[in-house]
């Protein structure tokens, strides 16, 4: 679903605004038991800093993606689940490499999902039908001049043969 009217995306920043108040109040509290590790710390305030600024902007957005798969997963076992979820990602993060390729810049979030149905009776989705997955913002990016991302170490994060 791609979402332009500027009153719809308003409406969806008010959604993705309150679901990200409950999840930000979650993580604050697990942060501030975090690893006593200063590097680690800076990461995810850098981090923490790009999600806010994304919450007090994304109204601004000039294009919502809403990836959407026909069938619901609630309740579903785990396999269910990896099946449904299994296809929709890899497609929305070939949408985000198409779209970065063209000069467009994407996040792959999803605040809003709080208020899925919310969302849903906004857009016209049926809901008991069809299940949202993220919402991404497509705009123009502020600058081109990117780097990589810092990384763990390889052997700190990949087990092989056993954990």
């Amino acid at each position: 679903m791609v979402v332009t009217d500027s009153s719809k995306r308003a409406a969806l920043a008010s959604l993705y605004r309150k679901g990200a108040e409950i999840y930000l109040s979650h993580s604050a509290a697990m942060t501030s038991e975090s690893v006593d590790d200063p590097a680690r710390n800076a990461t995810q305030a850098r981090v923490r800093a790009s999600a806010l600024y994304l919450v007090e902007h994304i109204h601004e957005v000039p294009v919502h993606v809403i990836p959407c798969i026909e069938g619901r997963t609630d309740g579903l076992p785990t396999v269910a689940q990896a099946a449904q979820w299994c296809s929709i990602v890899p497609a929305a993060w070939s949408f985000m490499l198409a779209a970065r390729a063209r000069g467009l810049g994407t996040t792959f979030t999803s605040f809003h999902l709080f208020f899925e149905e919310d969302a849903a009776k906004l857009l016209g989705i049926p809901f008991e039908a069809v299940m949202q997955t993220a919402l991404i913002p497509v705009a123009y990016t502020k600058g081109v001049r990117f780097k990589p991302g810092s990384r763990e170490p390889i052997g700190t994060i990949v087990h092989w043969d056993d954990w």
